[in-house]
């Protein structure tokens, strides 16, 4: 009788309860894979950073020595710097990609070929753009080569200047992410609402005045989130200075993403402690970016 009772209490229970538990039952598996890939390897990699280890032996505990040492290590300054380059350089692709989708934002003919052209870097890899932009570079066989050569000078080495290269590189890097803010822009494009169109030209909006107090408010929605994936693109950049340059020439191109592999993982490093405490560095900076956002947007969706 009294399991009888549970039973049923079990079943009002669950009735009453229902429609709260059964969207946790769903999300279960994919909060238990995000804490198991994602924020269990954050704490482990403030744990590691606290010791000398190279990833094999045992570890030695040696406090924020590691955090000290990034003070005086003149690579760090080299790689933060450059970060800082590519996270101001790289929102250039937030205007470019506006103005590509207002003009592919058009009725015209052939107008679906020029949006395939613009959309192909989107889907080309990183590790592709990489050793295209490499072929352009070069100085003896690429386009910027031919082209100097054409005017009867020398081509500069882009990749090889330590002053220019980290520029070079941003540049092959600005190609898809234009792409990818156009993307974006174009959708923003197709959910703009014609009324307040039509209301702006009946009060004498045109141009530029257009854009600015009838396109634009609309757009901020897309506006927000190509600066939040762009910005988080800048400080986790890796694959492109993998690919043409390897932090070259002399570390002069160095990020703080690949700064951390140089030091951890690759054949010049093996030191798992200190690059866990560049990877924490790098961490922190992100996470104190993307806060901002989510707290902009929290206040946008308050007011809204």
């Amino acid at each position: 009788m009294q399991s009888l009772e549970l039973d049923s209490g079990y079943k009002k229970w669950w009735r009453s309860n229902q429609q709260k538990i059964a969207p946790w039952l769903f999300l279960f598996p994919a909060i238990l894979f995000f804490t198991l890939y994602v924020i269990a390897p954050i704490f482990q990699s403030m744990w590691y950073s606290l010791f000398a280890w190279d990833g094999i032996g045992a570890k030695e505990w040696i406090g924020f020595a590691n955090y000290i040492e990034l003070l005086d290590d003149d690579r760090f300054y080299t790689s933060l710097k450059n970060n800082v380059i590519w996270l101001a350089l790289f929102m250039l692709a937030v205007p470019i990609g506006l103005f590509v989708a207002l003009f592919l934002n058009q009725t015209i003919m052939g107008m679906r070929f020029y949006k395939s052209m613009f959309f192909f870097p989107f889907v080309i890899s990183q590790v592709v753009v990489g050793l295209i932009f490499s072929w352009f570079y070069n100085p003896n066989f690429g386009i910027i080569g031919q082209i100097w050569n054409f005017f009867g000078a020398e081509a500069p080495s882009i990749l090889g200047d330590e002053d220019l290269v980290t520029y070079g590189i941003i540049f092959a890097g600005l190609w898809p992410q234009v792409s990818y803010c156009m993307i974006l822009y174009l959708t923003g494009l197709n959910n703009v609402s014609q009324d307040q169109i039509e209301a702006g030209r009946l009060d004498g909006a045109k141009g530029w005045r257009m854009l600015r107090h009838v396109i634009l408010p609309q757009l901020w929605p897309a506006t927000f989130l190509a600066i939040v994936i762009t910005v988080i693109g800048a400080l986790r950049s890796f694959d492109m200075i993998a690919i043409m340059t390897q932090g070259g020439p002399y570390g002069s191109s160095n990020v703080l993403s690949y700064f951390m592999f140089e030091t951890a993982l690759s054949e010049y490093g093996f030191r798992m402690g200190y690059g866990s405490a560049i990877a924490v560095i790098l961490f922190l900076i992100m996470l104190l970016f993307i806060g901002y956002f989510l707290w902009v947007m929290y206040n946008d969706e308050k007011r809204g």
